[in-house]
């Protein structure tokens, strides 16, 4: 990285983790979670985002069919709780496959080079 701007790096990074954040979503929301908890456990896997990246993801995902959703309302704060729908299950395990392709392919482009 010598050779490269640190914000530079830094946007790239950002955009190459973009698309995976949807996939670790779908991942870990298999079993039912909330958003907060959501993005602590995007950290921990390696995944950092903000929420005002997360939210508007996870309301669109929800839209788009690959998430359930349900309130819960018997703590003080209502939480909204939302779980992988089977179509977001299948949009998983190909986007899964897309991403093993990419780094197969990735791998083998640095293996021409050497």
């Amino acid at each position: 990285m010598s050779n490269m701007n640190e914000d530079d790096f830094d946007g790239h990074l950002q955009e190459l983790r973009r698309g995976t954040i949807v996939l670790a979503s779908l991942q870990l929301l298999r079993a039912p979670g909330y958003g907060y908890g959501l993005l602590e456990q995007l950290a921990a896997a390696g995944f950092p985002t903000d929420a005002n990246t997360l939210y508007p993801l996870l309301r669109r995902l929800e839209k788009q069919g690959y998430l359930d959703s349900e309130w819960n309302t018997d703590e003080a704060r209502p939480r909204k709780f939302y779980r992988t729908s089977a179509a977001g299950i299948r949009l998983a395990e190909t986007l899964t496959r897309e991403v093993a392709a990419i780094a197969a392919a990735t791998a083998a482009l640095d293996e021409k080079e050497n």
